[in-house]
């Protein structure tokens, strides 16, 4: 077997994996939504579980795709093919990430503790209330 075959095959199951994350973690999201039909929030939920599958499997079609360019056509038209894809790809990527948390991928969770954890300078200054 030749180095070029074998890329393609890392390639090719690199793009299997892409769709098995899409396609296992859609039903994974629609079994929950249905056994979780009582609790509130479910489409919610559903949306948020599926969009991180999708999400997934970009990045694996994406690394396939830069696996097979690179390694077996490195020539300017498919390196131009492979950028509009990764730019296309990154733009859905982002656009997803913003659906499904309400903030782009660089702004900091609201949730989370802005400090790191175990640092309690600030939580030490501040006065506690009753």
């Amino acid at each position: 077997m030749t180095f070029a075959e074998v890329i393609e095959v890392v390639g090719k199951v690199v793009d299997a994996a892409g769709v098995a994350a899409i396609v296992v973690g859609a039903l994974y999201a629609a079994f929950l939504s249905l056994t979780r039909r009582r609790e509130g929030n479910v489409y919610r939920l559903f949306r948020r579980r599926l969009g991180r599958s999708i999400l997934l499997g970009l990045e694996l079609l994406v690394a396939a795709d830069i696996i097979r360019t690179v390694a077996i056509t490195p020539t300017l038209e498919s390196v131009a093919v492979l950028a509009a894809i990764v730019l296309i790809r990154t733009f859905l990527s982002f656009s997803l990430e913003l659906e499904i948390t309400g903030r782009w991928p660089w702004q900091q969770d609201p949730e989370q503790d802005p400090a790191p954890a175990g640092d309690a300078g600030d939580a030490a200054a501040e006065p506690t209330r009753p």
